[in-house]
């Protein structure tokens, strides 16, 4: 069983810049695939971002492209997204995901673990 706990979500103004952060409670990160999802008000959970075990593969939402950066894999204990030029379409509540089944598809929400969610609002 793998616990992640997610840090870093806020209010910023729109055109800011926030890092979340998510570590495992308990155990390392280093032989899981993570990923970054977000939920806004009324709407389904959205792919953002998602990082291989291994760092070697890395994929982003295409409205996120150019903006946020994630971070962590290669046996790191803590994945990063960081968030630049923020937009209040980006506010929502941003989960993070671990699965250790080596998918090929990261894009989708099949992962094995989640966590509970942090809150990001981006002000006009």
């Amino acid at each position: 069983q793998v616990q992640l706990v997610e840090s870093g979500g806020g209010l910023v103004q729109a055109g800011g810049s926030l890092r979340l952060s998510c570590a495992a409670s308990g155990r390392t990160l280093n032989s899981y695939d993570m990923g970054w999802f977000r939920q806004a008000p009324g709407k389904e959970r959205v792919f953002v971002a998602a990082i291989s075990w291994s760092g070697g593969r890395i994929y982003y939402a295409d409205s996120v492209k150019g903006r946020f950066t994630i971070s962590g894999g290669n046996a790191k204990n803590t994945v990063y997204l960081q968030m630049n030029s923020l937009k209040p379409e980006d506010t929502a509540v941003y989960f993070c995901a671990a699965d250790g089944r080596r998918r090929l598809d990261l894009t989708s929400d099949e992962f094995d673990y989640w966590g509970q969610g942090t809150q990001v609002t981006v002000s006009s």
